[in-house]
């Protein structure tokens, strides 16, 4: 049951993503690309952690895409969903790769270990989640 709630979460933070693409009208939105692999990050940090410690996690995952050349999109953003169905879960994270090779570059890259290692001593839970992108 928790995991139906958590995935069904997912499927909501992804929906938002898109139908904010949408509705961001049709200047800066991008619209999403078939066959690309998307990357899905969502991270509830420990009780107690900093603000000031989040903001380092926030921009060095940010400063990614400037590290890992195969990574071809990046966003993220924090929850503001009113249906209390986050588990506690704060950020949500999505990295979009041209296909899998992207992802197996990123993986092992030091840039993204250097990142976890940054990341592990703040970190509750995580969620990751990969797809293939459909129209």
């Amino acid at each position: 049951m928790r995991r139906a709630v958590v995935a069904g979460m997912l499927v909501a933070v992804i929906c938002s993503a898109f139908a904010a693409w949408g509705a961001a009208g049709k200047t800066a939105a991008k619209k999403p690309q078939a066959g690309k692999l998307r990357h899905v990050v969502l991270l509830k940090f420990k009780e107690g952690t900093a603000p000031k410690q989040i903001k380092a996690i926030e921009d060095a995952f940010a400063a990614l895409p400037s590290k890992i050349p195969t990574i071809v999109d990046f966003e993220w953003g924090t929850n503001i969903s009113e249906e209390g169905l986050t588990d506690g879960f704060t950020h949500c994270f999505l990295v979009t790769f041209k296909d899998v090779k992207g992802r197996k570059v990123y993986l092992p890259h030091a840039a993204h270990k250097g990142f976890v290692k940054l990341l592990l001593p703040h970190l509750d839970k995580v969620l990751v989640m990969d797809y293939t992108a459909k129209k």
